[in-house]
């Protein structure tokens, strides 16, 4: 890929005739968000596409709230087969496509498109691959944990939220800055008919100190610890060690986010959304290409990428 050009923008797009001449291989599929250069997801994807031999390469491409249905138009007529959508798009991307997923529309946001003939189809790798990073991280099932959610009112959060009520977990906990959104969430748990008990907790330490000792997993949906200074989101003197701890957010850095830090001071478990990138991008490559992916192949790129193993 072009050295120079690590994102691309819409205006890219609306040339991208000339300008998509400078990558090699030719660009077919994208991530797309605000801000997005952050994204390790182009050093995962692209030795995936090589191991697979399908001679395409996947790049970033900035696009601003407001402009997602043009930028997913303008990858269409530019060839694309897929893109992943990334914060904070999910909703908007939910509202764009021709076709929803059945678990994309429960999940109520989406992370995925394929180009396909008949139109755009949008689905959700968010809660899926979520499942698959609990199993491979801790060897542990989210319908067997008691799970707190914060941050459960994005897009990302809001899709695990309703993921682990599907499969049935015992209690789930959501907390969000706008706690008008996780009440809105806890009534759509409650229409799903799920088997969960699910409380809407206040964002604050007195709250979740009332909470923490019930719970099980313990889930940052939010983007807060993805840099270097995020302060701690939880009162440590609630946590233990015997709790397990899970980052939807990674450090560009290969650092440790803010809850990983939490996370270490009382010995417990963690894992970060690296985990969660390489597994929802091995289910969107499914939905792109319609067979498995070559998850080795991304699983080595995206730990180079990052500097340590995922």
């Amino acid at each position: 890929m072009a050295a120079d050009r690590s994102v691309f923008d819409l205006n890219d797009l609306t040339h991208w005739s000339e300008v998509g001449t400078g990558v090699s291989p030719v660009a077919r599929l994208a991530v797309i968000g605000d801000p997005v250069a952050h994204s390790k997801s182009p050093q995962m994807h692209n030795p995936g596409l090589a191991a697979a031999e399908r001679n395409a390469s996947y790049i970033r491409v900035h696009v601003p709230p407001g402009k997602v249905s043009e930028a997913l138009g303008l990858f269409g007529s530019n060839g694309f087969w897929g893109v992943n959508v990334t914060i904070p798009h999910k909703f908007e991307a939910l509202a764009a496509v021709d076709f929803v997923d059945p678990l994309a529309a429960k999940l109520g946001a989406v992370n995925t498109v394929a180009f396909r003939a008949n139109g755009l189809h949008g689905y959700n790798t968010d809660g899926p691959g979520f499942l698959k990073a609990v199993g491979e991280s801790f060897g542990r099932e989210v319908k067997d944990l008691s799970v707190l959610i914060l941050g459960a009112g994005g897009g990302a959060g809001r899709a695990v939220a309703v993921q682990c009520a599907l499969e049935g977990c015992p209690h789930l906990y959501l907390a969000n800055r706008t706690q008008a959104k996780v009440d809105e969430l806890a009534e759509e748990l409650e229409r799903l008919g799920a088997q969960t008990a699910v409380n809407v907790v206040t964002w604050s330490d007195d709250a979740l100190l009332g909470v923490l000792p019930k719970v099980d997993l313990i889930v940052n949906g939010s983007p807060v610890g993805m840099k270097e200074g995020d302060p701690a989101l939880l009162p440590v003197a609630g946590l233990r060690g015997d709790q397990l701890f899970f980052d939807m957010a990674y450090r560009a850095d290969g650092g440790v986010t803010s809850l990983g830090q939490s996370a270490a001071l009382v010995s417990a478990r963690y894992t970060d959304g690296a985990a969660l990138l390489l597994h929802q991008g091995a289910l969107s490559y499914e939905h792109w290409f319609g067979e498995a992916a070559p998850i080795e192949a991304m699983r080595a790129g995206l730990s180079a990428a990052i500097g340590r193993p995922v």
